[in-house]
């Protein structure tokens, strides 16, 4: 297995000393959240989802996407969890959760999230989506609407919803390269360099990741069957396409925040969302690709919390 950070020992946040057998490969032990968070893990809709769970107040559902999981949000929960309940699953296909042979259609990836979110006794959330889980959330918000009060959508695109979508999907070549069945296998085994390889590809900022981020974000796809299952995701975009034409029939009726990087979704989402949604507003990410989070954590925390909290 791959080594998950270049230096065979580094200290952690406590001061002890970890080893290279620690940090190395499926032996790295998961990130840790802030201190007022806990890791769970639920059966729902047939496959085990891991989560991270804390704060306190309504319901706030965040959703990672490709190349990153649950971790991608760490910034922000500390300041998130003192207005919201903060839940914060990984996909089926990464990390703690699941990796089951199908499944990986946006319809049913919403599902795993909504059957959690019912297990935990919530019947009304906010909802945001990165991503993937740009995706992912508005499959949510589409099938379960009345039980989303607002959902942000940030710096991806819908698939079938054009014209943006041919135009994107065009040019992004890992789309293809990701949905080949044959892409899990090259690059198990070689997480590290394929991850630290692809990512600049979409951002703006240089080295937006801390080392932890992306000792973390390697790891999640290093366990078994990560890479290989993550790319489902991708694999999946024709039936997501079918699928996201029947739900535009009926337009989202809650608020939506089209929340875009400057250098990359923010050339279109606001208006590519409008074909989805009747009330939309728009953040641009000043100086950010795609990697918002870390690319410009103050204003995306900024807006994400004056979007939620705006009565």
């Amino acid at each position: 297995m791959l080594t998950a950070c270049n230096k065979k020992e580094e200290t952690s946040k406590s001061g002890a000393q970890k080893t290279e057998e620690q940090t190395t490969g499926s032996d790295v032990k998961p990130a840790d959240p802030p201190a007022n968070f806990k890791h769970q893990t639920a059966l729902v809709n047939g496959v085990n989802i891991h989560y991270v769970i804390g704060g306190k107040g309504e319901p706030l559902v965040l959703i990672h996407g490709f190349g990153q999981n649950w971790y991608m949000w760490n910034r922000l929960l500390p300041e998130l969890s003192k207005h919201f309940t903060v839940i914060v699953p990984d996909l089926r296909g990464v990390g703690e959760s699941d990796k089951p042979e199908g499944g990986y259609d946006k319809k049913t990836m919403a599902t795993d999230i909504h059957e959690l979110v019912k297990k935990l006794g919530y019947n009304n959330i906010n909802l945001a989506g990165h991503d993937i889980g740009l995706m992912v959330a508005y499959a949510y918000a589409a099938q379960y609407g009345n039980e989303v009060k607002k959902v942000a959508l940030m710096d991806a695109l819908l698939p079938g919803i054009e014209p943006v979508w041919s135009q994107v999907s065009a040019s992004a070549w890992w789309f293809g390269f990701f949905a080949w069945p044959a892409s899990g296998d090259i690059v198990t085994g070689k997480e590290k360099e394929f991850l630290t390889d692809f990512w600049p590809v979409v951002g703006h900022v240089k080295n937006p990741f801390t080392a932890e981020e992306t000792a973390e974000f390697i790891r999640a796809y290093s366990v078994k069957d990560g890479a290989k299952s993550s790319f489902k995701w991708f694999a999946n975009f024709p039936q997501d396409g079918k699928d996201n034409l029947v739900f535009a029939k009926t337009k989202l009726k809650m608020p939506l925040l089209a929340m875009g990087g400057e250098y990359f979704a923010a050339a279109f989402l606001k208006d590519h969302s409008k074909l989805v949604a009747e009330n939309v507003t728009e953040s641009k990410i000043a100086g950010s690709g795609h990697w918002l989070v870390q690319e410009n954590t103050a204003q995306v925390q900024k807006d994400l919390l004056a979007f939620f909290l705006a009565k």
